[in-house]
């Protein structure tokens, strides 16, 4: 898709402190709780605003997930159009950048460049093993690192000073309503393919131990790297275990392994966040039917007039209608969370920002609720605290930048290899 146009102190990273808070919500919906930390009282500046804030954006333009690049790029210039139209004070300056992945190495040149800009925060990338070969560069200038789809736990505990957050929650998460679904769909032994790099390992070994878990046994695990495209070898190691069930934790190579494991019931496939995509243009139909897979956050059934205002945002962007809306609320949320802790520490220098984000996301435990920025910006213009509720959900950060609150969703294809939200 073309170009449209944290805190001061560091942060206690224990792992501990936030997997205590998990709690499960049924097989669909996870909520991480605790208590954040209690900040110390701030005067908000009074008078109006003139500030421009410009943030980058790191997300797939190409590599292999290059297909969750539009909603996501659609998802922050809409964000940063609506910012623009609210004339409150802030204005945003996007600068489009693609992060690639780890084969073909965009990001190596891509954030250079958006450094050199001047940019206060980069949205992104959407991998969570990309966004780990620059994410030191970035948070290391001073400059906020915001992805709105990395899911990898190692983040949790990076040492980022506070720079480096997300919208979109842990793989713990995901994981575990993975893990518990198979064994729900009567499945008592599992295998596994992956991708070998941090989100494929990490969402691997937290299926397994909800697998596991919930009393059924993972035969048989298979990994392979970015840049491979040949899978016949993990195929092989897999289906000779005769699982009841296979994971598939890939992304744009899922194209390529599905037609291989023809034969394999496809009611017994399960997908990720990674490859659950709109399949129809690229497999004869009845494909997928009955494949199942998650996806963190709201359905877009609930997202009110959301998606036709991103739809409405390509068509006079003159980009392609969007196929499906992976990630695109979440990339949304992070430019209005930055414009809004902008707005409130009356800066654009990076940890000045960082220091706001997690009371205007209502981290501090206080703040009046607010589900559009117009009305969240003028919360925080009358003096007042804000409690941001976006599209992705309430987003509630805890000190570590993670989201404390979040709704895994259960989708199911049909004949079409269109999936839809069944929970």
């Amino acid at each position: 898709m073309s170009a449209f146009a944290k805190a001061p102190a560091s942060r206690s990273r224990t792992l501990k402190s936030v997997l205590g808070g998990i709690a499960v919500v049924g097989v669909s919906a996870l909520v991480l709780s605790g208590c954040a930390s209690t900040p110390e009282e701030t005067t908000t500046p009074e008078g109006p605003r003139d500030l421009t804030l410009k943030i980058g954006t790191a997300l797939p333009v190409t590599g292999n997930l290059a297909f969750l690049g539009p909603p996501e790029i659609a998802g922050v210039g809409l964000a940063a159009k609506e910012i623009n139209e609210a004339n409150v004070g802030i204005t945003i300056e996007v600068t489009y950048g693609d992060s690639g992945d780890a084969d073909n190495k965009a990001y190596a040149t891509e954030v250079p460049r958006l450094l050199s800009a001047g940019v206060s925060a980069i949205i992104g990338a959407a991998s969570s093993g990309t966004s780990k070969l620059f994410i030191d560069d970035v948070t290391g200038a001073g400059v906020i690192q915001f992805s709105p789809a990395n899911t990898s736990a190692d983040f949790t505990t990076w040492d980022d000073d506070g720079l480096y957050w997300r919208t979109a929650p842990s793989d713990v998460l995901q994981g575990e309503v993975l893990g518990n679904l198979i064994a729900e769909d009567g499945n008592e032994t599992l295998g596994i393919i992956y991708l070998n790099d941090s989100y494929g390992t990490g969402l691997k070994d937290y299926t397994s131990k909800a697998f596991t878990a919930a009393d059924g046994e993972v035969v048989a695990e298979a990994s392979y790297n970015t840049g491979d495209t040949s899978f016949d070898a993990q195929i092989s190691a897999v289906t000779a275990a005769n699982p009841d069930a296979i994971a598939l934790i890939a992304f744009e190579e899922t194209k390529t392994i599905v037609p291989a494991l023809s034969g394999f019931p496809a009611d017994k496939l399960y997908f990720v966040d990674g490859n659950l995509s709109d399949y129809s243009a690229d497999f004869e139909p009845g494909t997928l039917e009955g494949a199942q897979g998650t996806l963190p956050g709201l359905d877009t059934a609930d997202l009110g007039d959301f998606t036709d205002r991103l739809q409405a945002f390509v068509k006079e962007e003159g980009e392609d209608e969007l196929k499906d809306y992976s990630y695109a609320a979440e990339s949304y949320d992070a430019v209005i969370l930055l414009a809004l802790a902008a707005l409130e520490a009356n800066s654009v220098e990076g940890k000045d920002i960082a220091a706001k984000l997690q009371e205007v996301s209502g981290g501090a435990g206080e703040g009046d609720k607010a589900t559009d920025f117009a009305s969240a910006a003028q919360i925080i213009l009358d003096g007042g605290t804000v409690d941001y509720d976006g599209n992705s959900g309430p987003v509630t950060f805890d000190e570590n930048g993670d989201p404390t609150e979040a709704t895994i969703g259960i989708y199911k294809y049909g004949n079409d290899n269109k999936y839809a939200r069944t929970n």
